[in-house]
């Protein structure tokens, strides 16, 4: 026999209240709506539902907007899938147009924009190369990258310069569909961040792994700088001449940090120079990162859209860069042009 009186709980004496006191997250004002043929890409974006991805997506290119009516920078830090899949385009028009002003690459991304610009073609079926020890053993890349590396050092230059020179110096034969081409024709820093053992140019016998290191060293610390000026404009230099310490009220929106596809590299390089910068005193209390990918993933949440910024600044995106991309490039212009 049990201890306890247990019986059924009489529900009529339950308090209640009427709907329309009660808070909603969904509302019909919010529901998609049609569009017509012929329509813009903004009118696209607008139509869709006011939630999750379409409202993140929308956030992502008021900001990026905003930040080049306010002079701050757009930069764009991406994986090689996005090379892979055909959306160089997108990113070498922004950079045309001004609104995409630094770059950020893992190994992989030069390497595949590389091999794009010199050939025309890149990527190979790993699960069949692999089997008899041929994988990412190609001469002419492994070539171009220790070349890359000696030319680095001499010059004193980090790697994302050193190889956009050579591609521009060299006239690539497909130099125009290569994005560390259109940066070096248009001067636009690209900085390139290896992890040795990540690539394939890493089993290369005639690479330095010495110049190698410290040209993806110098270019951190030239991304150290880059982030170091995604804050707001400050409207007046305090007192020592500090800018956006003590400096009174700032107008305007931050710049943007965008990460494309890069699950693990980018995001901790961006957390790391976020560190050095605001070390150094910069108020990035206005930048907004956002993240494109096809997965949620553990860093780009943390150090992307978390972390670094404050409540509401960061935003994220699932989705498959060959949609997402044409979209937010054509839904950008569309902002700027307004």
């Amino acid at each position: 026999m049990s201890n306890f009186d247990f019986q059924p709980m009489d529900l009529r004496k339950l308090r209640t209240y009427s709907i329309a006191n009660r808070e909603h997250k969904v509302d019909l004002n919010r529901a998609g709506k049609l569009t017509d043929v012929g329509a813009s890409a903004m009118s696209l974006i607008e139509s869709m539902p006011d939630y999750l991805g379409a409202q993140s997506f929308r956030k992502i290119v008021a900001a990026v907007a905003e930040a080049r009516k306010n002079n701050r920078p757009v930069v764009i830090a991406m994986g090689a899938h996005v090379v892979k899949v055909g959306c160089a385009p997108f990113i070498i028009d922004l950079m045309e147009r001004g609104i995409v002003n630094a770059l950020a690459f893992n190994g992989a991304t030069a390497i595949h924009d590389v091999e794009l610009a010199t050939l025309g073609q890149t990527s190979e079926e790993v699960a069949d190369t692999i089997r008899d020890g041929s994988f990412g053993m190609v001469e002419e890349t492994m070539s171009f990258f220790a070349e890359v590396c000696d030319e680095a050092a001499k010059a004193n230059v980090g790697l994302g310069q050193a190889i956009a020179s050579k591609l521009v110096r060299q006239k690539a034969p497909h130099s125009n569909s290569s994005i560390l081409a259109a940066a070096g024709r248009l001067g636009i820093p690209v900085t390139v961040h290896v992890a040795l053992g990540t690539d394939t140019i890493h089993m290369a016998g005639n690479l330095d792994a010495g110049k190698l290191g410290a040209a993806s060293l110098l270019d951190f610390r030239l991304l150290c700088n880059i982030v170091g000026q995604l804050g707001a404009m400050p409207s007046t230099v305090g007192a020592g001449g500090k800018v956006g310490q003590d400096a009174g009220e700032k107008y305007g929106a931050g710049g943007v940090w965008l990460n494309v596809g890069s699950a693990v590299i980018l995001p901790e390089v961006f957390l790391k120079a976020v560190s050095v910068a605001r070390n150094l005193g910069a108020d990035l209390d206005a930048m907004v990162t956002a993240n494109f990918d096809m997965q949620r993933h553990y860093r780009t949440t943390e150090n992307v859209i978390r972390r670094p910024v404050l409540a509401g600044h960061g935003h994220q995106v699932v989705g498959h860069h060959e949609i997402l991309l044409p979209l937010f490039r054509h839904a950008v212009i569309e902002a700027l042009a307004v």
